[in-house]
């Protein structure tokens, strides 16, 4: 008999009173009468057997129902899952896609995670759909990153990710929301490391390193965590600067691909005029150390000469004073056409037809009318 039917109001005596007084306030509907619903519920059932059936058709339903509950341990795990059998919650085993079974629930159960897909995960540009080919449109609060010289770029880049071979239970377990998780590490990686470099390598594309650094920091932050996850790939999609200020940055970049190219004029300039300088210096500096060399040897070339002619002139004076007055003469009227012939008061002179302006002189060429020069 339910405790309602009882007399007394209770276990705990007459009225509604509990083992502590007045016991709880009844307040909205009231509870219903588990007795009664189970009495209910077979009288229904025995509504739906035929009365023939008996005790008999209760145990052949009883049997069917066993059938079923064996039967759905059975399930499927498709082309790119990786069934994981859990007992009791408890990750027991891995089972490889096709037609599997478990033991039927509460038991085992299974989870089908996509282990086997190549997932991607955009990092500054929402999709609108899932197949990737829908609308998109950036999202600046992933994309605007601060590099290492302070200045501003957008960035939009995806990564390609799998879960490890080895690493299904990690993924199943360790993580809440895998491809949350991967966003956000793939952001903080790539501004990590952007942050420790300048904007123009990263604007001409000089810095072919990043995506390569970006994943192997993503990988260590999704090892650290236990995530069962391995990155494939970043692929970088675009590096530009904000469009507020992208007028303003092209002037920027004009301006400084003019002062490159000026520099690198004066540059070759003064590769063409530097060497040549330095080639004239040398060349006068050359000169100077032969004539001083050749003046030098002059100059002790005529001490020797002096000093020679002075030894002999203390032997025989008179025999070199004439001879120093003949070659000083000679080294005088050397340039002169003047010819000065000394009879020493003796003889009957010069010749009166004696051309003696002409001795010396070669006689001027003739051209011939027919073997061309004669002498």
């Amino acid at each position: 008999m339910p405790w309602s039917n009882q007399s007394g109001g209770g276990p705990w005596g007459s009225g509604p009173r509990g083992p502590w007084g007045s016991g709880p306030q009844q307040q909205g509907p009231r509870p219903p009468d588990l007795e009664e619903f189970l009495r209910r519920s077979q009288d229904r059932l025995r509504g739906f057997i035929p009365g023939n059936f008996g005790g008999r058709g209760i145990v052949l339903i009883a049997l069917a129902a066993i059938a079923l509950w064996g039967f759905s341990g059975f399930f499927r795990v498709e082309p790119d899952e990786i069934g994981v059998v859990l007992r009791f919650g408890k990750y027991v085993r891995e089972v490889q896609p096709g037609l599997n079974y478990h033991l039927p629930y509460p038991i085992e159960s299974a989870l089908t995670p996509p282990a086997l897909r190549v997932n991607k995960t955009d990092v500054g540009i929402l999709v609108s759909d899932e197949t990737g080919r829908g609308a998109k449109r950036e999202v600046l609060e992933e994309s605007l990153m601060l590099t290492g010289d302070e200045n501003i770029v957008d960035v939009d880049f995806s990564v390609l990710w799998r879960v490890k071979p080895d690493g299904v239970g990690d993924y199943l377990f360790n993580i809440q929301n895998p491809e949350g998780t991967v966003k956000a590490v793939a952001e903080s990686a790539m501004r990590e490391v952007i942050g420790h470099d300048n904007a123009q390598p990263l604007l001409t594309g000089l810095l072919e390193t990043l995506p390569a650094e970006v994943q192997d920091l993503m990988q260590k932050t999704l090892d650290s965590y236990g995530s069962g996850i391995m990155v494939q790939t970043v692929n970088l999609q675009k590096v530009d600067v904000p469009s507020e200020v992208i007028d303003s940055f092209r002037d920027v970049q004009a301006a400084r691909s003019d002062l490159e190219r000026l520099a690198n004029e004066a540059q070759t300039y003064a590769n063409r005029v530097v060497p040549e300088a330095k080639g004239r210096s040398a060349k006068i500096i050359q000169d100077a150390n032969a004539y001083k060399s050749q003046t030098v040897a002059d100059a002790k070339g005529q001490t020797s000469r002096y000093l020679q002619i002075y030894e002999q002139y203390k032997k025989a004076p008179d025999v070199t004073r004439q001879r120093m007055y003949l070659e000083t003469m000679e080294h005088i009227l050397a340039g002169t056409d003047k010819t000065i012939i000394d009879t020493g008061g003796q003889g009957p002179g010069v010749v009166p037809y004696l051309p003696l302006n002409e001795i010396g002189k070669s006689p001027p060429a003739t051209v011939g009318p027919s073997t061309g020069v004669k002498p």
